[in-house]
């Protein structure tokens, strides 16, 4: 089977956790071991997000140059430089010797006129006990993502196409393991003469993986996160994980915009525009959500 798997940037520097390259590369040397166990079996490309990391990036421009910030297409080309390289070395050293793999810098585009660009909603740095501190840039938006625990927000555009799909299509038929697309992708726009230039956002990366299994023709989409599944009344007494649903199933609920409801868009766009499953959960159960075990499994129709 083809799978593409999407490792979220919460999974590879967790919540709680300092945002340092240690704690990250404990992190990706436990997802090379559940991807190297899943590729046994199956042919697996890879991207992942970059909340944590490009938010992080963007505090260190801000603290050495606040009045000439990097832009975020080349914050968001540093994150796939700096996370594929860490998630190459780690899965060449638990894979087959024969098995190569490979870390493709990623340009994504985006609509420059894309809604998204004055509503922002992605995630990105660290968790603030307050919207309001000394330590916040007061035009950035904040939002509370969950009690007591905010974070900044900015544009996340939804993805129009996969500018090196070529390439990576060339070395995925030559059977390496390619990373790509990390962070969304390095959102780039059209101007009016056709020229690409780099976009001040960060794309979703559920929905760019979700674009790309579908140009690869994948059978399944597998997005790993830090929490077991999807749940149903998240945060409530009575959550309750839903083990397989369809997406006319899951129109009708309602989930966290930075978080959870853009991997349910994307697990929901991949099944209804391909032929495959798509699957959510956490790291370290990769495997067995693929196999019906564990996670959240998205499917097209409940069998009768």
């Amino acid at each position: 089977m083809r799978i593409v798997v999407a490792l979220g940037g919460n999974a590879l520097l967790q919540r709680k956790e300092p945002m340092t390259a240690e704690a990250q590369l404990a992190n990706i040397r436990i997802a090379a071991i559940a991807l190297a166990d899943l590729a046994k079996d199956h042919q697996i490309i890879i991207t992942h997000g970059n909340g944590p990391q490009v938010g992080m990036m963007a505090l260190q421009s801000a603290a050495y140059a606040p009045q000439a910030l990097w832009p975020f297409d080349v914050l968001g080309a540093e994150t796939q430089g700096m996370i594929g390289y860490q998630l190459e070395q780690e899965l060449m050293n638990v894979l087959p010797k024969s098995q190569q793999c490979a870390t493709l810098l990623t340009r994504v585009e985006v609509n420059g006129k894309d809604p998204a660009f004055d509503r922002p909603t992605k995630p990105i740095g660290p968790i603030y006990a307050s919207a309001i501190s000394e330590t916040i840039d007061p035009s950035w938006t904040m939002i509370e993502e969950s009690k007591g625990a905010f974070r900044r927000v900015v544009a996340s555009p939804k993805p129009v196409a996969i500018l090196n799909i070529a390439a990576i299509r060339l070395l995925v038929k030559a059977g390496i393991c390619v990373v790509c697309a990390g962070g969304g992708g390095i959102p780039v726009v059209r101007d009016e003469h056709g020229m690409i230039e780099g976009a001040e956002a960060v794309i979703d990366k559920d929905r760019t993986a979700a674009l790309l299994a579908q140009e690869l023709k994948a059978e399944a989409l597998l997005i790993l996160t830090d929490v077991e599944a999807v749940f149903l009344n998240w945060h409530e007494p009575n959550q309750q994980a839903m083990k397989t649903i369809t997406p006319d199933e899951l129109d009708k609920m309602s989930f966290a915009e930075g978080s959870m409801a853009p991997k349910i868009a994307a697990a929901c766009a991949f099944v209804r525009n391909g032929k495959g499953i798509a699957g959510i959960g956490r790291l370290q159960d990769a495997r067995a959500i693929i196999e019906g075990h564990a996670g959240t499994r998205i499917i097209a129709a409940h069998k009768h």
